[in-house]
């Protein structure tokens, strides 16, 4: 069984520290053995090893397709009737959707946590009120660039590249298409500009990111530490060396054919 201790200890290899914020991704499954007090075990050590804990708590039942809406934009209107007829009306009690993990859901529901009130796009934070309340309808990901303003880490335990939304937000940075969704609200449907593209393709990063980047092992479970300002520095860097980096090789995917067909019309 995985202690606290054995967390702090992990942690603190891998390069955190109480004077700098973290945003985290985690799978609770890469840890083999459980974890001794569980889920908030898990954001205790967190908490103890850093000047704040952010984490996505995102919504995506609240998404309704409608009937007409910009070109461009990766999405098929007017076919998502029976989806829209299961859309679920946004309240900053509604649960993290459950591919974020437990973890966001556990510090949605500690003592202490804010949550921000993007009805799509939401983050949750213990000790990070200031970047919440940041997050506007259309600059979801400001979070993340306070907390890279604050020397802030992106922590990835038990998963990859893929989940790191803070690659989402250094690609936004860098000028990278973005998109347009909706969602259903209790004032009605709220058009969410600034939506991301596809991060299937972010494996791609983990080179460029290597220079940025401790691990350490807790269990079974790989911690990852990056350095934020790093990591959008070096994307940034490569999107503009060549613009069509970490898109994936998916045929269907039109998020990604989005961008490409941005780039061949720039």
């Amino acid at each position: 069984m995985i202690s606290f201790r054995d967390l702090v200890s992990a942690f603190r290899t891998a390069g955190l520290t109480p004077a700098r914020p973290v945003v985290v991704h985690a799978a609770l499954s890469a840890f083999g053995d459980e974890i001794h007090g569980g889920p908030a075990s898990l954001v205790g050590a967190l908490l103890a090893s850093s000047a704040g804990v952010l984490v996505p708590t995102f919504t995506y039942a609240t998404m309704l397709t409608p009937e007409t809406g910009p070109s461009g934009n990766a999405i098929s209107y007017g076919e998502g009737k029976d989806a829209n007829r299961m859309a679920e009306f946004y309240t900053p009690q509604m649960p993290a959707d459950r591919l974020m993990g437990l973890l966001p859901e556990t510090l949605r529901r500690s003592n202490g946590a804010r949550r921000s009130l993007h009805p799509i796009l939401s983050f949750a934070g213990i000790g990070l009120d200031a970047l919440i309340e940041s997050q506007t309808l259309c600059e979801p990901l400001t979070p993340l660039g306070g907390l890279a303003e604050r020397g802030g880490q992106v922590v990835l335990i038990g998963v990859d590249q893929r989940v790191n939304t803070s690659i989402h937000y250094a690609e936004a940075r860098a000028g990278r298409k973005q998109f347009v969704r909706w969602a259903l609200t209790s004032s009605g449907v709220r058009e969410c500009p600034g939506f991301p593209g596809c991060s299937e393709g972010f494996n791609q990063a983990a080179p460029w990111l290597a220079p940025h980047t401790r691990c350490a092992r807790a269990g079974e479970a790989q911690i990852m530490v990056i350095e934020l300002g790093g990591l959008v520095e070096a994307v940034c860097a490569r999107l503009a060396e060549d613009p069509l980096a970490l898109l994936c090789g998916r045929a269907d995917c039109s998020r990604c054919a989005a961008v490409r067909a941005a780039v061949s019309a720039a």
